[in-house]
């Protein structure tokens, strides 16, 4: 590369001296503009001179290609051109450069391991003529390929997004390509550091032990010391970053809520737990259900406002502490004295969602408790990674406290109980009770909404499914005690009868939170395999690799609007309460009304 500018500045260089010593004066400017009034040996410079930057163009363009593996560039623009292809949910546009990069940075990174492994077993390789012509085509087979998925781009997003009943939107390929550009130029300088800091070792310790053993050690104190640095310093910090800043969100007083003036709501002066160790998320729960006026308004008749104790995560020390302190303020406010009493299991920051807690209330017309405790102050994704164990601690806690005070009370007059969980919630609920201590004496049964595929009853039960029923909506034994249900078919099952205890599944077969699968890295999931859920893209189809990293993504940072992927819609949550609890004297023009009210206050 650094020939071109000294050639080409010897040349313009000999071509101005040489028409400087054989040029006459000019009589006219156009004259001076005429090319072929210059003398022999200034046209001669010139051309070699315009032949000389040519030539260097191509030595910069081939410089260029043999910092690249050719094999490595094809492989990646082809994982570049499947991560374009649909998923599950729509894509931004900054999404979309992230998966590409990533993607096409695993296909180079492929391509190139493949390439390494013959050079390595000492196979036929071209030669160097040959080998210059190859990246030549490769390179424009690259452009091409690239080019033409591009252009598909915003018609595969459109797809989704008309599934969806979202607008459509026009492509942005030029920021789509740059984004993954980018991402692949860093990710290979990171890549090439590491081989450095390898090579580095492995050189110095070549002086006291063998050449393929330095290697090896060399490769794995480069490891070790890129995954401390991965680890302890970056990971390690932005966790500890991440988890002050929304602790002090959780601490943050909102001054649009104030604290209950009902001496038996929990929150309020009389209430064993304050207003300030609720939390941020539990002010916002306590203070903002359905009122016993705005419930008797709603029936015409005279309604008590549903019980919802909350347990925020600086109530108590520990998670026995806070689950016994929340048994302590149901009895208080008269939760077992309800009809219903509902154990609810947050997301990672204490969320509960108000279409699934509204809408339960409204079906029993206030005569409901509610009992759940925080557990984290991080989002679900990061709590799930850095502190599952504790999550279902708390749930386990929280579950056997209430359950065991509830078994002490008569049949006859002792409230249904029943669990509920969204997302993280729904496996933190799943896993906060063992079968065999329950088996005496059941409770009433649970929802689980959106349950993650890391839910283990959720996976076997899937697993186990009735012959010839899709992966993404089971049947399973007849559905005679656990039922699916998404926003095309309800609970009810015409030809079975469903038990006393009770097991119901309400899922979207376009969340990747359920159905995401880290074995899509190399096997085709059966959810994709036809027939194919409504709402699930017909034009998906599976890539190795480069589909894990589409649902990742999804899983991470997709979003849908409500009755899609994750976002269950307050319509499906009273279909799925109206199943499973079955609401005592609820008339058809009541559930009418209530269906109303939900779908004009989430236009």
């Amino acid at each position: 590369m650094t020939l071109l500018p000294v050639r080409l500045v010897a040349g313009l260089v000999g071509l101005h001296w040489h028409t400087v010593k054989t040029i006459p004066a000019c009589p006219t400017r156009r004259a001076c503009l005429d090319w072929t009034s210059l003398p022999p040996i200034a046209r001669l410079d010139a051309d070699t001179a315009g032949t000389a930057i040519k030539d260097d163009m191509k030595h910069v363009s081939l410089h260029v290609l043999r910092q690249f593996s050719t094999i490595g560039l094809l492989v990646g623009t082809l994982f570049f051109a499947f991560s374009l292809t649909p998923s599950l949910l729509p894509r931004t546009f900054y999404t979309q450069g992230i998966i590409s990069g990533l993607s096409f940075s695993a296909g180079y990174a492929l391509g190139y391991a493949g390439h390494w492994l013959w050079a390595y077993l000492e196979l036929p390789e071209p030669g160097p003529r040959a080998e210059r012509t190859i990246k030549r085509v490769a390179a424009a087979i690259c452009v091409v390929i690239a080019a033409f998925f591009l252009w598909r781009a915003s018609e595969w997003q459109n797809t989704i997004r008309g599934l969806m009943e979202m607008g459509e939107v026009r492509g942005l390929q030029p920021v789509i390509a740059f984004i993954a550009l980018l991402i692949f130029l860093v990710l290979l300088q990171l890549a090439r550091l590491f081989r450095r800091t390898f090579r580095f070792f492995s050189r110095h310790l070549r002086r006291y032990i063998p050449h393929r053993v330095s290697n090896v050690i060399g490769l794995a104190v480069a490891a070790i010391l890129f995954w401390s640095i991965i680890d302890g310093v970056i990971f390690t910090q932005a966790l500890r970053i991440a988890d002050n800043s929304y602790q002090q969100l959780d601490e943050l007083m909102q001054d649009d809520l104030l604290p209950p003036g009902d001496p038996m709501a929990t929150g309020s002066a009389d209430s064993l737990i304050s207003w300030e160790a609720l939390g941020s998320r539990g002010r916002r729960y306590v203070t903002r259900g359905p009122s016993a006026e705005e419930l008797s308004a709603f029936f015409g008749e005279a309604a008590p406002s549903p019980i919802r104790v909350y347990v925020g995560l600086n109530a108590a020390e520990t998670p026995q502490a806070r689950a016994r302190l929340a048994l302590e303020e149901l009895i208080r406010v008269g939760g077992f004295e309800r009809s219903v009493l509902l154990l609810a299991t947050p997301t990672g920051r204490g969320w509960l969602d108000p279409n699934a807690q509204d809408t339960v209330e409204y079906l029993h017309r206030g005569d409901i408790a509610t009992v759940t405790a925080q557990y984290s102050y991080l989002p679900s994704h990061l709590s799930l990674l850095v502190e599952s164990a504790y999550g279902v601690e708390s749930a386990r806690a929280l579950f056997q406290a209430i359950y065991d005070y509830w078994t002490t009370l008569p049949d006859e007059s002792r409230p249904r109980l029943y669990l509920h969980g969204l997302s993280l919630g729904a496996l933190n609920s799943d896993r906060s009770f063992d079968l065999y201590d329950i088996i005496d004496d059941p409770f009433d049964g649970a929802l689980w909404s959106g349950p993650p595929y890391r839910s283990t009853t959720w996976d076997a039960v899937t697993r186990s499914r009735d012959p010839g029923s899709p992966a993404w909506l089971p049947t399973f034994r007849n559905g005679a005690v656990v039922r699916f249900m998404n926003q095309y078919q309800d609970l009810e099952e015409p030809d079975a009868d469903w038990g006393s205890f009770r097991v119901a599944y309400l899922q979207y077969a376009s969340d990747p939170v359920t159905f995401f699968e880290p074995q899509s890295l190399y096997r085709e999931p059966e959810w994709m395999r036809e027939p194919r859920a409504p709402d699930v893209s017909p034009d998906l189809r599976w890539y190795p690799i480069v589909t894990m990293l589409q649902l990742l993504a999804d899983l991470s940072i997709g979003r849908a609007p409500p009755g899609y992927g994750h976002a269950i819609a307050a319509s499906h949550y009273i279909d799925a309460w109206l199943s499973l609890t079955e609401p005592d004297d609820l008339t058809d023009a009541e559930l009418h009304r209530i269906r109303a009210h939900f779908a004009f206050r989430h236009r």
